[in-house]
């Protein structure tokens, strides 16, 4: 309930009569302040003018009064500078830890509002607001899906600045670690991220010029070369051979929790395919986030950096078991769109970011507006809601909405619940 009181706050949806102190003070509300998701009160730096005299400060809200005391906010310094309490139930005076009176303002939220919000959180189908979906203009959808696209690439551009963290700067090996995770295509992401962590491209780079011997550090590393009760494949005794010598000379240690899936999954995005690819591209020396910067965000050469056929072995098998009838790419074209999504086009917004480079976030978004949108379970929901998804920056905003509205049943911060919420709030 509080969640929707903070909503009605923060929107200014309260009716006239509402804007009294608890003792009768009019209200005028200059500025509702900026939410507080941390400890602390719920609005920060509001400016309210009570009878006249204006306050500057922060504003607390509750269901009911009494909570002030059973939170301990009277003991509490931090609440000192609250300039407004508002709540539901108005059962008890508030007051600063110096004993100082502060005004009470009740806010009762209408019922068809409460019916509404809850409708909302409460049902079950997939999309429960696609009707208003529907009634919006093109105009409103398109600033929408341009604020959740960015929100998109702002949420995947944390993971590399952690990242850029870890390796002190160095982009290559940021670089490296994100498309391991890319190619692990959602099903094996986190298991690559997990196997790139612990091969870092210092160590890999000492042996960059034999194939074989960084093939062994992956698919050791990975745990797939444990299984040694079949010694007529020439191959893989070698990478046993060469992986024991390695991971003693290194004092190497596998990552726990590594769990290979391929159930259901085409033999071209089985984890030891996946794995030699991220093999080729290390042989010879790292160095993608290079190639990436020169081709400028030129769809034609980045996909050129992806049209790549594995050598030896990998090139005609699928696994150490299953042998293909032919040589193929080792990314078809709608992988290479899976990558240019989550490691191109979010490796460019932050490389804007921190040389002040600007048109590399519109490299970014110019890349995504050019690619062919994914086809998946949430862009499906979206289209049979109207949504016009026509590329990957609007399949891209969708999965953000999904992920970080609908999920978390935020409907209160979504467009479309806020449509909703507020069109019952003034009826």
């Amino acid at each position: 309930m509080e969640m929707l009181m903070q909503y009605v706050w923060e929107h200014r949806l309260l009716s006239p009569e509402e804007l009294t102190t608890n003792d009768g003070k009019p209200i005028r509300i200059i500025d509702p302040g900026i939410r507080n998701t941390d400890a602390g009160p719920d609005f920060f730096n509001a400016k309210i003018e009570i009878d006249g005299c204006l306050w500057a400060g922060n504003v607390e809200i509750h269901y009911r009064a009494s909570d002030w005391f059973r939170h301990g906010h009277d003991k509490d310094a931090a609440y000192d500078s609250v300039i407004l309490h508002v709540v539901d139930k108005d059962d008890a005076p508030v007051a600063r830890s110096s004993g100082e009176r502060i005004p009470q303002m009740v806010m009762q939220c209408k019922p068809q509002f409460i019916e509404k919000y809850a409708q909302l959180i409460n049902n079950k189908s997939q999309l429960p607001c696609a009707e208003i979906i529907r009634s919006m203009s093109p105009l409103e959808t398109a600033e929408w899906v341009q604020s959740l696209a960015f929100e998109r690439l702002q949420h995947k551009s944390t993971r590399i600045k952690s990242l850029l963290e870890r390796y002190r700067g160095s982009w290559e090996d940021v670089c490296y670690v994100t498309f391991a995770r890319t190619i692990g295509f959602g099903t094996n992401s986190e298991a690559f991220e997990l196997l790139a962590k612990s091969l870092p491209l210092t160590l890999l780079h000492k042996h960059a010029d034999s194939l074989l011997q960084i093939e062994a550090l992956f698919f050791g590393q990975a745990g797939l070369l444990d299984d040694r009760k079949d010694t007529s494949n020439g191959y893989f005794m070698q990478l046993c051979r060469e992986y024991d010598f390695l991971q003693n000379k290194f004092s190497l240690r596998r990552p726990e929790g590594l769990m290979w899936k391929s159930f259901r999954m085409r033999p071209q995005n089985f984890p030891c395919r996946r794995i030699a690819l991220l093999a080729h591209y290390v042989h010879n020396g790292f160095r993608m986030l290079a190639d990436l910067l020169e081709a400028k965000g030129d769809e034609e050469k980045l996909r050129a950096l992806f049209n790549v056929r594995l050598e030896g072995f990998w090139s005609t098998h699928f696994s150490f078991s299953g042998e293909a009838a032919e040589p193929t790419a080792a990314l078809s074209r709608g992988s290479v769109d899976i990558i240019l999504i989550n490691t191109v086009a979010p490796l460019y917004y932050t490389y804007a970011e921190f040389t002040d480079e600007y048109e590399w976030a519109e490299r970014a978004t110019t890349l995504l507006e050019s690619l062919k949108p994914e086809k998946n379970h949430i862009t499906e929901t979206f289209a049979s809601a109207g949504l016009k998804i026509d590329n990957a920056l609007v399949s891209q905003a969708v999965v953000q909405l999904r992920n970080e509205y609908c999920l978390q049943r935020k409907c209160l911060y979504c467009k479309a619940g806020h449509k909703l919420l507020s069109a019952a709030r003034k009826k």
